[in-house]
């Protein structure tokens, strides 16, 4: 059940302060919500939306400055166009990288709402570095000869160093006729050329018969639209099979 106002996120959350020993004052100098817990003093700021956004987030890094303890609020929407499809996790692991707490309320038509925390305020990030990931994104870069995109391109062919090693493949069998994976690692420095014309990704090519591989009329395309992009390497290629 979707709520209509944000300030209906606030009764749930003060019940739930209030439980674990708060006393707690709603707009409070600009605060949405003010916990102090009443044996040990320990302060704790919230700041309400019905859904995460910028607006939010802003501001919770800027009650930061008045303590460290805070935490952003919204709804978890349960219908499917609704805040659901946030990414929660995602959001979490953002709050964590500042410092602050996330929590959810989820509200139902029979039922109390829920309340989740999915991250208290000074949560270490869980994710860590991605060492595997991180290794792909500086092979991918290495292996491309050059840059022929544009960046934030959207609908457009990119140009990978999966691609690029395609359009080697492609030149070679262009230059000498249907080919076999072996003359083709020996030509291109691809190692893998054997997968590259078994999957055949971009529809290329075409086995002529065992050990064997053509050009199909696409690959021929390619060639044409793309031999910029394999120009220097193309001058360099022996043409002996």
């Amino acid at each position: 059940m979707a709520v209509k106002r944000e300030e209906e996120l606030y009764e749930p959350i003060k019940q739930h302060f209030e439980g674990q020993g708060y006393d707690v004052k709603s707009e409070v100098l600009s605060c949405d919500l003010v916990a102090v817990h009443k044996d040990t003093g320990a302060m704790i700021i919230v700041e309400m939306k019905k859904t995460f956004n910028l607006a939010l987030l802003l501001q919770g890094v800027e009650r930061l400055r008045l303590n460290g303890d805070v935490f952003l609020a919204v709804e978890r929407n349960r219908k499917k166009s609704g805040a659901h499809n946030q990414r929660f996790s995602d959001l979490a692991e953002l709050c964590r990288m500042l410092g602050i707490g996330l929590m959810t309320v989820t509200f139902y038509k029979t039922k109390a709402p829920v309340l989740d925390i999915l991250c208290e305020p000074g949560d270490l990030p869980v994710r860590g570095n991605r060492v595997k990931q991180r290794s792909r994104l500086l092979l991918e870069f290495k292996e491309r000869s050059g840059d022929y995109n544009t960046g934030g391109s959207t609908g457009r062919t990119l140009m990978t160093a999966y691609r690029e090693k395609a359009l080697r493949c492609a030149y070679t069998i262009d230059k000498l006729g249907p080919c076999s994976p072996r003359q083709l690692v020996k030509a291109t420095g691809y190692r893998r050329c054997g997968d590259m014309l078994r999957h055949n990704y971009y529809g290329w090519f075409q086995r002529i018969q065992r050990g064997k591989y053509g050009l199909l009329p696409p690959g021929a395309d390619a060639l044409k639209e793309h031999g910029h992009v394999i120009e220097e390497w193309a001058s360099t290629f022996n043409a002996e099979p």
